[in-house]
């Protein structure tokens, strides 16, 4: 019987084939929640309308449903200052363009063309500037649509400030989300991640007969990757929040030690993978209990932590022993699995009941300092070498063929081509061809089923309460997919320009709409191709190289720390780093993959084979974090390798010959981690990587 085929890769957990476009829906982030919240801000002041007749009304409802747009969720500090400067410059934008418009192409266009740098450069300042740039290119192009009178703009300005500051009132006081929920989930999918790698390893260890080395590969690099981005999350959410109140409160607490306790886990359960890979069948026969109970024990940690209630601590307890290996087991599997059992026993206490009463307080962390936050990200992509500058000055230039298409060619459709061409334009070109992809279509699916709807609703206040239903829709779907997003949010789009331009049919506003974006998406790929790309390749040689780097370290940090001349913190933070570098090096690989050019088609190949054994040595090192702790000769012979493994990669990195291993020092398993230094080097000699190339970032 053949092995099941590992899940393919989605938005959240990618995949082990790194040319594959991650795509694939994950219909866990479905947020009904989110939805109804802004169906209630937005459709609540379409339904006003309706009664009221007064224009200006769709003014504030759109920019109600916007606002909602830039609210990613988070802690509530963040997320007003992001709400509060969309409104704010919005609001701006829209009444000054709109006034400006009168005055001709040669005024807008290089104040227009300004912004949009400014909108795409924000992205600097991570995911929320991010959004709220993105989203501030939309209403810019809106305003574009017709000139307004300086009464005008002011009215417009004043309606627009009124539907923002509406909804991030809704959002922030009235229907005010718990605040701890991102946090709760983020955590929750690191357990639920490591619940799938603990299914993939019984899955595994179960069929030895059909597990090569390709197999155990391409189950390091889907799930070891899966969980250490699902890791990096949670720690942004959690550290956020904390950061985000002046105590820390014993929820936060808890959620940094689940973390903590999920990140020691993965470590072992990385070891254990290395293990099972050369265990023999008696061995794996011993590690099937375990195995067998670990991973719905993990699943349900994983439910309890991201709905916040109560687990079962007996229960739970009495799985755990049912799991521990029995007297006669390998010593190392047993010291393996006590030190998981006990890391899913702290999961489990920190879910008991007397541990959600919340209450008290701890000291919280200080945010870092405006200077670190705001100008140190601008100063480091103040450089051509940049792709988020190179972005930015990439969508500034195809803008303006598309913005003087609207000056031109004025109606209710053509600022959709603006929209189109500057959002799809991602940094890298692979994420700009898989967000033209999932745009174009999504447009196309949800502007069909737009068209029917509009078609059978007979009057505007139809319409109207037509709008509330899509609005719920499409915002709940806005963490499934981006594709799944569009094709959700398209029906409420074709609506609301039916209601807003009577006298369009609803098959011209869906052609319209599919025609500029598939023109948009085009337009976008082939910016991405023609101008300043930054082709891969290059950069994969960059992230191999901290890739090294940063194992080297790692092993380093595992020597000192069985040795005791270093804490286990410098060990599970070199750990985290030489993971980090890892996931860095294979989103790298992806686009490189990807991308329509495949210069150094075998360098690309080299760095593939460096990236799974470089996976491998850190299961190795995962292995000798567990080892008894040596003395006398035997701490000799371990120093003696920490300084051959330190200088092999450098020397490795540098693309230089390897140095003589120690002498009258065997060791087995720093023998295998030298026989996999020794296969990266060759492989990285024959391919041609040297050390001036592993430097080059052009």
């Amino acid at each position: 019987m053949k092995p099941a085929p590992i899940r393919r890769g989605t938005l959240r957990e990618p995949g082990p084939d790194l040319a594959r476009l991650p795509m694939a829906p994950d219909f866990t982030g479905i947020n009904v929640i989110e939805g109804l919240r802004a169906a209630l801000a937005f459709g609540s002041i379409i339904l006003l309308h309706t009664w009221l007749a007064w224009p200006p009304l769709l003014t504030m409802a759109l920019a109600a449903n916007l606002t909602c747009f830039c609210d990613i969720g988070g802690s509530i500090r963040p997320r007003l200052r992001a709400l509060l400067a969309f409104a704010g410059l919005g609001g701006l934008f829209w009444g000054a363009f709109g006034v400006m418009e009168g005055y001709g192409p040669a005024l807008v266009l290089p104040v227009a063309l300004a912004v949009i740098f400014c909108c795409t450069f924000a992205r600097v300042w991570g995911v929320p500037a991010q959004t709220v740039g993105n989203v501030l290119v939309v209403v810019l192009c809106l305003a574009l649509d017709r000139a307004l009178s300086l009464h005008q703009g002011v009215v417009v300005a004043a309606m627009f400030w009124a539907g923002g500051l509406w909804a991030a009132f809704l959002a922030l006081v009235v229907w005010r989300l718990h605040p701890y929920r991102p946090a709760h989930a983020a955590i929750g999918d690191v357990w639920r991640g490591l619940s799938r790698l603990a299914r993939d390893l019984r899955r595994l260890a179960g069929e030895p007969q059909e597990t090569g080395p390709a197999i155990w590969e391409a189950h390091a690099r889907g799930h070891r990757r899966a969980v250490r981005d699902a890791i990096e999350a949670a720690r942004t959410l959690v550290l956020d929040l904390a950061r985000s109140r002046a105590r820390l409160s014993e929820r936060n607490a808890r959620a940094l030690i689940r973390l903590e306790a999920a990140e020691q886990l993965f470590g072992t359960m990385i070891a254990l993978s290395d293990y099972l890979e050369r265990a023999t069948p008696a061995q794996r026969a011993e590690a099937a209990r375990l195995l067998r109970l670990l991973p719905p024990a993990l699943k349900v940690l994983s439910r309890a932590i991201r709905r916040d209630r109560p687990v079962d601590l007996a229960r739970v307890e009495r799985a755990l022993a049912r799991a521990r290996p029995g007297p006669g087991a390998d010593p190392a599997l047993r010291r393996m699995a006590e030190r998981i059992l006990d890391r899913v026993r702290i999961g489990a206490k920190l879910s008991g009941p007397e541990d959600l009463a919340g209450g008290g307080g701890l000291a919280g962390s200080p945010a870092p300092p405006w200077r670190e936050t705001v100008l140190q990200p601008l100063r480091a992509n103040l450089t051509w070498s940049s792709a988020n500058l190179r972005h930015a000055v990439r969508a500034t230039v195809v803008a303006l063929p598309a913005l003087a298409v609207t000056a031109w060619w004025p109606g209710p459709f053509t600022h959709w081509l603006t929209i189109t061409v500057v959002l799809t334009m991602q940094p890298f070109y692979a994420a700009t061809w898989q967000r033209a992809l999932e745009r174009v279509g999504g447009t196309v699916l949800g502007g069909l089923i737009g068209a029917v709807l509009a078609f059978y609703a007979t009057s505007p206040p139809v319409l109207a309460a037509m709008m509330v239903p899509l609005s719920v829709l499409g915002f709940a779907a806005r963490g499934v997919s981006y594709g799944t997003f569009i094709a959700c949010l398209t029906p409420l789009v074709v609506v609301l320009v039916e209601l807003v331009e009577p006298g369009h049919s609803s098959w011209e506003i869906v052609g319209m709409r599919a025609l500029f974006t598939v023109l948009g998406g085009a337009v976008a790929v082939l910016a991405g191709l023609l101008l300043w790309p930054l082709w891969e390749p290059a950069r994969v040689r960059d992230a191999l190289r901290t890739a090294l780097e940063t194992h080297a370290h790692y092993a380093d940090a595992v020597v000192a720390e069985r040795l005791g001349e270093a804490q286990s913190a410098a060990a599970e933070a070199a750990a985290r780093a030489a993971g980090l570098a890892s996931n860095n090096l294979e989103a790298a690989l992806s686009r490189a993959l990807q991308e329509p050019r495949r210069r150094g088609h075998s360098r690309i190949e080299a760095a593939m084979v460096a990236d799974a054994t470089l996976r491998r040595m850190a299961g190795r090192l995962a292995i000798l974090r567990h080892e008894p702790e040596p003395a006398g000769a035997e701490a000799a012979t371990w120093r003696a390798w920490r300084d051959w493994l330190s200088r092999a990669l450098a020397a490795t990195a540098a693309g230089e010959r390897l140095p003589p291993k120690p002498e009258q020092a065997e060791s087995t398993a720093f023998g295998r981690i030298a026989a996999q230094i020794e296969l990266l080097a060759g492989t990285l000699k024959r391919a041609g990587i040297g050390p001036r190339e592993a430097g080059s970032s052009t």
